[in-house]
């Protein structure tokens, strides 16, 4: 096996996740440890100054970063780096700017591993209350659904990888960037439209309507095992990823 260590999470991907096959848990836990021994560096990129990840959105700044129905007045790019993909898995980055934001989304049917490379970064995930999906293709279902706020906290670079299945940890998420960061994925198997695997975005309300005065429980005081209702829509106009050059190595 290779010294490269993007190479290391290349075989044992490759060895992993096989079409019409469920992978061993072990077989995952030890894609997840590999992954996480990878760096910005390993896959070419430039890590930002120390004073640019430290500096993020600020105190006052980062409380607003968490609120589920704050918006930005300007959310800048995303990039898209693009390492491998076959009809198994993909493995890709997405570098976020400060303010950031990939909008809640789901990964049907899929395994979803996340190494932070640098930076740090809000997430919010969610599972379906009813798990009467296994295949995970929720995303055929429409109208609004119960699901469970199961993760609303930051992550940072020095942080283990997360891990999302298609039943079980956090498989609708949404991210939000408190700094400049870099999120290396592995997806398995890749979205594919075509076999039921196409992204669908969320929004988030809560269950607790009081239809009287028109007002509603604050999503934003909720905690991990608390509900919310949550219905397909489009991701907002000023959501944009760009693709960028991948300057690191090559896997084969």
């Amino acid at each position: 096996m290779s010294d490269c260590r993007v190479q290391k999470v290349y075989e044992a991907c490759r060895k992993t996740f096989r079409a019409g096959k469920v992978p061993p848990i072990e077989a995952i836990q030890n894609v997840k440890r590999l992954l996480g021994e990878v760096t910005a560096l390993d896959l070419g990129l430039d890590t930002p100054p120390p004073e640019e990840t430290r500096r993020g959105f600020g105190v006052f700044g980062r409380i607003a970063a968490f609120s589920t129905r704050s918006s930005q007045r300007f959310t800048p790019p995303i990039t898209y780096l693009h390492v491998h993909e076959s009809d198994n898995f993909t493995l890709a980055v997405f570098c976020l700017p400060t303010a950031a934001t990939i909008p809640l989304h789901d990964h049907p049917g899929m395994v979803v591993l996340s190494k932070l490379l640098y930076g740090s970064m809000h997430v919010r995930a969610y599972d379906w209350e009813e798990k009467n999906n296994e295949a995970g293709l929720a995303s055929r279902i429409t109208g609004p659904r119960n699901a469970r706020l199961v993760l609303d906290e930051v992550v940072t670079a020095g942080d283990e990888p997360m891990a999302l299945f298609p039943s079980t940890g956090g498989n609708i998420h949404a991210f939000t960037a408190l700094t400049p960061c870099a999120v290396f994925d592995v997806l398995a198997p890749p979205y594919m439209p075509d076999n039921g695997r196409d992204c669908t975005y969320y929004s988030e309300s809560s269950p607790n309507i009081d239809v009287s005065n028109n007002s509603k429980e604050d999503l934003d005081s909720m905690i991990p095992g608390s509900s919310a209702i949550l219905e397909q829509c489009q991701p907002p106009d000023d959501f944009v990823v760009r693709r960028g050059k991948y300057n690191g190595p090559e896997v084969a």
